[in-house]
């Protein structure tokens, strides 16, 4: 096998072309697809045992609907078979069906198949090296033959020379990858017809429930969703944007329009999407972003107030691919992706990537030809993982039915009337949230000087002091020198003044989602000053002078009483954003020589050469480096209406 469409397929000669695959593989289906584009076959063979042909043919006519094939064996274990378009079995034999060419199932029916468990190298790295080094590798990894592989890879041999006795001139064979060689060397060599054993009596084909879609197939039910929709080449629709809210917004609750996304059709259109981002054939990293991608449209459909932001999409790349390292894999599975998604962004998001990734909207509940089966993944597969997931949700409220007489929260007599009550020209915050803003910055302001500390310090072998602490990272390290390593703990250059925090770099001229800019000082001395940009106030109505809105970014100046109008100060005009304003405003009235910086990326080198002119340093800290459920809850903050609706704000508040 060599470049080209030598990489595809092996000519072994004799019109039989061999493509040696990985079963129920994303990456093995795409090469079976092209070799028949290529080749145009005249009859196709497959790893099917022949006495399945009958329910193997008539699983591949229900498709794209996934059946799962099962039978017996004499000591009453369950063999489960899943057919679904993106196996490469499936695929040659589903050709073949369609272009009425000839179909061999040509594997030996044994009551018992050998557990090899070769590590054998991720299937994604076939489109990274090609097939001919894959193979190679797998030869090296190899298990040596036994007399069980020798008999079946004879009769596969058997049923090919049989097609090429009946006037086929190409036929494509599709055979396991470890098969490759004993194939091969069988073609070369006559062989007796096998002794197959009567046709299974016991053999049943179901309908896989949707709900089993994901702990029974191998490959992710989007993925195959995918392969199906860029089979059938479908196009994914011309603006493919998340569902937003309609007209303006009054009230406590939202009505929602275009519903949640989970439609078989809104599917179908992810799906096609999907595989266009993928490119032909699918490519496993590509197929993967734009799951996290359309996951987070759901997430923003599901809940407006919640979406990924970039720098939590880097993080779970990053984090994703060092858990698929950990699991001996190139690309991370499903399992390691939900982990990661939970980990790095919010266990609503990875609620809806796995909510998504098991999708596949070609499959029902009830099939009208075939009982449907609910088959667990503990059936079939050893040290199955799983996951918890917490989504979270509005609580119900739980009042005894005489307090809600007593005391009932009075709702908006006509949509606007809590609108109305909100001024603007007297505002105020609530208490409670400002007590978690000023424990937030107080915990950055000891992170930071952590982090400077951690700068200063230094490893020195042991003398005559331990200093802070014996270092044993290091002295592992040098083990083989016998010597102990200290550590001594570095010095602050200085204490941290004002910190910035950027949650989202309002970039977007227009202004659309942070269009609230404010400045206002602490009420005392135990408060400080706030500037900050935020979304509107009256899209979130919680309650009569009482709004709802998220930060995109903000600044806290410690002691208060110092802070200027930011936003209307000349000096910044030069800011491309209003997250540099900020940064700037606290260069400017920083009283101490650092300034923390928290946010998706570090300033422009501008702010350094501006911040050395002040006497001042900028220490960035990666805003992916703070727990995103703790960044959910700082985000939220109310705008009161005067501080007169403080004592009902509890009440309207949740």
């Amino acid at each position: 096998m060599g470049a080209g469409t030598e990489e595809v397929f092996l000519d072994v000669g004799g019109g039989i072309f061999v493509v040696p695959v990985l079963h129920e593989r994303l990456e093995s289906a795409c090469l079976v697809r092209r070799a028949l584009a290529l080749l145009s076959p005249d009859a196709v063979a497959v790893e099917v045992p022949s006495t399945l042909a009958r329910v193997f043919s008539r699983a591949i006519d229900r498709l794209p609907a996934i059946s799962v094939l099962l039978y017996e064996t004499e000591a009453r274990d369950t063999i489960y078979l899943p057919v679904h378009p993106a196996d490469p079995a499936v695929e040659a034999a589903r050709w073949a069906r369609e272009h009425g060419v000839p179909i061999a199932c040509a594997d030996l029916d044994v009551d018992g198949y050998a557990d090899h468990r070769d590590p054998l190298p991720d299937s994604y790295a076939m489109t990274r090296i090609g097939l001919s080094a894959y193979c190679e590798a797998v030869r090296r990894a190899a298990h040596p033959p036994d007399a069980e592989d020798a008999r079946r890879e004879a009769a596969m041999a058997y049923h090919v020379r049989a097609l090429a006795d009946g006037g086929a001139q190409r036929i494509l064979v599709v055979v396991g990858i470890r098969h490759l060689d004993g194939f091969v060397a069988a073609v070369d060599s006559e062989q007796a017809a096998p002794l197959t054993p009567p046709a299974r009596k016991n053999v049943r084909l179901v309908n896989l429930h949707p709900d089993s879609l994901g702990e029974v197939l191998g490959e992710p039910p989007f993925y195959v969703a995918s392969y199906e929709a860029q089979r059938r080449g479908l196009q994914p629709p011309a603006a493919a944007a998340p569902p937003r809210p309609s007209g303006r917004d009054y009230g406590t609750f939202r009505v929602l329009t275009g519903g949640r996304g989970d439609h078989p059709a809104r599917v179908i259109d992810a799906a096609a999407l999907a595989a266009q981002r993928a490119g032909d054939p699918l490519d496993r990293m590509r197929l993967q972003w734009a799951l996290v991608s359309e996951a987070g449209k759901a997430l923003e459909a599901a809940a407006d107030d919640e979406h990924i932001e970039p720098w939590q999409r880097r993080n779970l790349a990053r984090y994703g691919g060092r858990l698929a390292r950990q699991s001996g894999m190139l690309v991370a599975d499903l399992y390691d992706l939900v982990v990661a998604s939970r980990a790095c962004v919010s266990e609503n998001f990875a609620f809806e990537l796995h909510r998504l990734a098991t999708s596949y909207p070609w499959q029902q509940e009830q099939a009208t030809d075939l009982p449907t089966a609910r088959i667990r993944a503990e059936e079939l597969w050893d040290g199955v993982r799983r996951v918890r997931l917490q989504r979270r949700l509005t609580r119900p409220k739980r009042r005894r039915p005489e307090s809600i007489l007593k005391k009932r929260r009075r709702d908006e007599r006509f949509p606007g009337e809590w609108l109305e009550a909100f001024e603007g020209e007297s505002i105020c915050s609530y208490p409670p949230e400002d007590v978690i803003v000023e424990a937030f910055g107080g915990y950055l302001r000891k992170k930071g000087k952590a982090v400077l500390a951690e700068e200063g310090a230094r490893v020195v072998p042991f003398t005559t002091s331990v200093l802070d602490g014996i270092d044993v990272r290091e002295t592992i390290r040098h083990f083989a020198e016998k010597q102990i390593y200290v550590r001594e703990s570095g010095r602050a250059p200085g204490e941290i003044g004002i910190v910035v925090a950027i949650f989202d770099e309002d970039q977007d001229e227009a202004g659309e989602r942070y269009p609230y800019s404010l400045t206002w000082h602490g009420e005392h001395g135990q408060e400080s000053d706030m500037a900050f940009y935020a979304t509107l106030p009256e899209r979130a109505i919680v309650g009569p002078g009482i709004c709802r809105v998220t930060y995109g970014g903000f600044l806290l100046s410690y002691p208060p009483g110092r802070l200027g109008n930011v936003w209307g100060d000349d000096d910044y005009r030069f800011a491309e954003s209003k997250a540099e304003v900020l940064l700037l405003a606290a260069l400017d009235y920083s009283r101490e020589r650092v300034v923390l910086h928290v946010g998706p990326k570090p300033p422009r080198s501008v702010f350094h050469s501006i911040a050395a002119r002040l006497d001042r340093k900028i220490l960035h800290l990666p805003i992916g480096t703070l727990s995103p459920a703790t960044l959910r809850k700082i985000r939220v903050m109310h705008v009161l209406s005067g501080h007169a609706k403080r004592e009902i704000a509890k009440e309207y508040l949740w």
